[in-house]
């Protein structure tokens, strides 16, 4: 929590420029809202419960960032976050999922994001239990007339021990020193791990109970049941991944887990509603039909972000202070065919622009995680090395914005069908024919012989994703 308190709406921005290119408004924004909730949650009077977030709504065609900015977003506050398309959910009464499930998902998240750090602070700990654990396993002790004396699984001990006890010691010692030292990681050796539930409950309630009461009953089942346990002969080093996983549940409280993630989930949660445009009643259309759908949706959306109380089988969630950011193309329907009581939770509005040629070659070259950059890890795999001149990239640039002119403008999801047909050739061939050692200069002179010739012939159709 430190961390993030420390993070100022310019540094917040500082972290989205690492992988997202342009979109300022946006950015500055969102920054804006997480350093308010942070800001909320350092008010000490009573008014902290009633400071609100100011939801977003994120208005822009598909590939021009929207969904990245709400992921890194969580990334960098090391908040709980799900991402849902509205187009998914129907109307109560109606088959298929109900908009609670939304917060159910983020609770999910929540509570798997505080197990990690929870597991993490016990690590040490419970290796150092899995090391007992294993060595007890190697180390049998046997009883015997009176005495407990230790059979060492193999012994190369040339010197002679003074009693049992000491034996054991030193036997004991020897291994830890091997186990820590990796020599005994590929050794097999038996442990007793839990079965899982045979029994589902999947048919009980004849399809008449929710997410909730589903996996609470679930639950309440599978803890009443015994638990079965089963041996399984594993090499060292699997066998520490997997009474680490024992150990480490055995020393968190889980009961501690599901509240400090409710309090997570309240406090810092983001939903991401993706395709929120597919949901509003288009311009002058009145009547029936897949409008009165829509417009039912929106309306079991809104007592979610408004703020209400959500059942989850972790306990009861209030989404009052859970972040909300919806996002949509907004080609047919406008923001203002939502319904006014939706449009009213969603008071920040921001317009991401199209992406420019100049974006495009930014984006190749600048990000954290450019697609130029991953495209020399995976040959980089097999030790054949990729390399990109400037005007290379240039002109990847070009030809991506020209088909989303010519074609449909999809945004930067194009350079990954530009840069797949132009590599692909090549990573067919490694490494059979092109071997290890090797290298690739893509030149402008290369993608324009891949690329130009689809662009002049207009049969563009297999870059539509």
């Amino acid at each position: 929590m430190e961390k993030i308190l420390s993070l100022t709406p310019r540094q917040i921005v500082a972290e989205l420029d690492k992988y997202i290119i342009g979109q300022h408004d946006a950015k500055r924004n969102v920054a804006i809202a997480l350093r308010n909730r942070i800001r909320r949650l350092m008010v000490k009077t009573d008014i902290q419960k009633d400071i609100v977030p100011n939801n977003i709504l994120m208005i822009g065609s598909t590939g021009v960032g929207k969904t990245e900015i709400a992921r890194r977003l969580a990334k960098v506050a090391h908040a709980p976050f799900t991402k849902v398309e509205a187009s998914k959910f129907t109307e109560v009464g109606y088959v298929g999922r109900d908009v609670e499930s939304m917060v159910r998902d983020l609770v999910e998240q929540s509570v798997a994001l505080v197990r990690e750090q929870k597991n993490e602070s016990v690590k040490e700990k419970a290796a150092e239990a899995v090391e007992e654990l294993i060595l007890d396993i190697l180390i049998p002790p046997v009883k015997s007339a009176g005495f407990t004396r230790a059979i060492p699984v193999d012994s190369d001990t040339n010197a002679e021990p003074n009693n049992d006890a000491e034996l054991n010691e030193r036997t004991r010692e020897r291994f830890r020193e091997k186990l820590r030292d990796g020599e005994l990681d590929e050794r097999k050796i038996e442990i007793s791990v839990k079965a899982g539930s045979p029994m589902g409950v999947g048919m009980i309630g004849n399809g008449m109970m929710d997410d909730a009461s589903m996996a609470g009953l679930q639950d309440m089942i599978s803890n009443m049941m015994p638990k079965k346990v089963k041996k399984r002969k594993v090499s060292i080093s699997e066998a520490r991944k997997i009474l680490l996983e024992e150990e480490m549940s055995k020393l968190v409280d889980f009961e501690e887990v599901k509240e400090e993630a409710i309090k997570l989930a309240e406090n810092n949660g983001i939903i991401f509603i993706d395709e929120i445009d597919k949901i509003a009643s288009k311009s002058g259309k009145n009547g029936g039909g897949p409008d009165v759908s829509r417009e039912g949706v929106q309306r079991d959306l809104l007592p979610i972000v408004e703020g209400s109380a959500v059942n989850t089988k972790y306990g009861v969630i209030n989404t009052d202070h859970v972040l909300f950011i919806a996002a949509g193309a907004f080609h047919v329907a406008k923001p203002s065919d939502l319904i006014p009581e939706l449009q009213g939770r969603f008071p920040i509005r921001v317009e991401l622009q199209s992406l420019t040629q100049e974006d495009f070659s930014r984006i190749l070259r600048e990000p954290k995680n450019a697609l130029t950059k991953q495209y020399q890890a995976l040959f980089e795999s097999e030790e054949v090395y990729l390399e990109f001149n400037d005007e290379s990239i240039e002109e990847i640039a070009r030809l991506a914005f020209l088909i989303n002119q010519e074609v449909e403008n999809i945004g930067a999801r194009r350079l990954h069908t530009v840069m797949s047909h132009l590599l692909n050739d090549f990573l067919f061939e490694v490494p059979d024919t092109i071997t290890a050692n090797s290298k690739i200069m893509v030149t402008k002179e290369m993608v324009q012989d891949r690329l130009s010739s689809l662009v002049q012939n207009r049969d563009l159709s297999q870059y539509i994703l």
